[in-house]
């Protein structure tokens, strides 16, 4: 059988897994979204060419890959043409290569303008949603009232589901001039869509286990990372999903003996975009160098992002739930040129330490960091491909990261571009 890897990443996101993905995608048959929406920013870059993918895998750049998005994902339609647009202009033929689940939902116009209004309405509570209808999306499927890939095939089911949708969200639909709140216009764009998806759907789950069966080699692509999971992250300060291992499962209805490998993927620093607890944020010109030189702005929304040293308290975390086989550690290269690099190795409350993530999550946002500090490099890491090549320090950073997680590390990506990297 093909050793098949889940990639998951181990932080708030942004750790960088899609160039992870579309390294390992070299070596697969197939790759599989699990979760998440477009509220997910991937960015490869090949030869000097930067590729940004919100909702099709990573795969889809290298040829002749299958690329699968499960039913765990909430599809935009309208972003998922666009996203094809896209790649269709930069010479890359999707058609025979990229799958749907028909139970896939859908997030339609309405979710975004729901998602925008309830921000509103949070105040100085707000979440920091990318405003993309992500949560009401998922609201809608666990409530059973959402929109499948599959309703665009009925067109009396969808309009009498849109129907629903105009009176359970009356609220907020209501007297609007939003062009959004018209569900007749979104019904009539759906329809429009139908020829574009109809060669896309089968049933993933059924294609994954007979690809299984067939000794096929599949890597399991997701979005955002462990400590935003809906269950296991900083919740209410979470997406809407599980981020985590078993959203893999679920995302695609495949069975656990489908997974080999679990690579977890860690940035060398920490960032988080949005509100939410963040115990190693730098306010100061060390956070302000990091998100500068790391080039810390959204894939998607392009927001500044809170940057921060290595938290490895909520690192062994998400290693213990996720079953974290080997880590990619991304971004290296961005602590070069440090007089000294600092790693929170625990957190402090009350009076107390706490080598693990509180259980009360609610507390996270008042510890303070106990931090271990290490000595910096001034060589440039920059494009290196060998372990041996780095700079004694850098070595040793990376080390201690593994010993305190006893994981081995896979890879280290030391550039942006897909050659800067080591494979270990």
């Amino acid at each position: 059988m093909g050793k098949n890897k889940a990639v998951i990443g181990c932080q708030w996101g942004d750790e960088g897994k899609g160039k992870i993905v579309d390294l390992l995608a070299a070596d697969a048959d197939i790759i599989a979204r699990f979760q998440g929406g477009a509220n997910a920013g991937h960015t490869i870059i090949v030869d000097d060419k930067k590729y940004i993918l919100h909702l099709i895998p990573s795969g889809i750049i290298h040829p002749g890959k299958t690329c699968c998005i499960g039913n765990g994902v909430v599809l935009d339609p309208f972003g998922l043409r666009e996203e094809l647009d896209v790649l269709t202009g930069q010479g890359i033929d999707y058609r025979g290569r990229l799958w749907i689940s028909p139970a896939t939902n859908l997030v339609l116009p309405y979710h975004k303008l729901i998602d925008a209004v309830q921000e509103k309405n949070r105040g100085t509570g707000s979440l920091g949603t990318t405003k993309r209808g992500i949560g009401p999306a998922y609201v809608d499927k666990v409530a059973r009232q959402g929109i499948r890939v599959v309703d665009l095939f009925s067109p009396d089911r969808l309009r009498r589901r849109l129907d629903y949708q105009r009176k359970i969200k009356e609220p907020y639909l209501a007297g609007s001039d939003d062009e959004r709140s018209d569900l007749d216009r979104t019904c009539e764009e759906l329809l429009g869509m139908v020829d574009l998806f109809r060669p896309l759907v089968t049933d993933i789950s059924r294609m994954l286990y007979q690809a299984h069966g067939e000794g096929k080699t599949i890597l399991y692509e997701g979005a955002q990372g462990s400590m935003l999971d809906v269950d296991l992250g900083t919740y209410p300060f979470a997406t809407s999903s599980n981020t985590t291992i078993g959203g893999v499962l679920t995302g695609l209805g495949i069975g656990v003996r489908m997974i080999d490998e679990v690579v977890g993927v860690v940035k060398a620093y920490s960032t988080r975009v949005g509100a939410g607890p963040f115990p190693t944020e730098l306010v100061d010109d060390k956070g302000e160098r990091l998100r500068t030189e790391g080039d810390e702005y959204g894939a998607t929304t392009g927001r500044p992002r809170r940057c921060g040293w290595l938290d490895l308290v909520a690192l062994r975390h998400a290693v213990r739930i996720n079953g974290v086989d080997s880590l990619a550690i991304t971004k290296l290269d961005v602590l070069d040129g440090l007089d000294e690099v600092k790693v929170c190795t625990a957190y402090e409350l009350d009076g107390q330490r706490f080598p693990e993530v509180p259980l009360d999550l609610a507390r996270l946002g008042h510890v303070k960091p106990v931090y271990e500090t290490l000595p910096g490099w001034k060589e440039d890491s920059t494009g290196q491909t060998s372990f041996g090549s780095l700079a004694v320090n850098a070595r040793e950073y990376l080390n201690f990261i593994a010993d305190d997680l006893k994981v081995d590390i896979c890879i280290v990506s030391t550039g942006a571009k897909r050659q800067e990297t080591i494979m270990i």
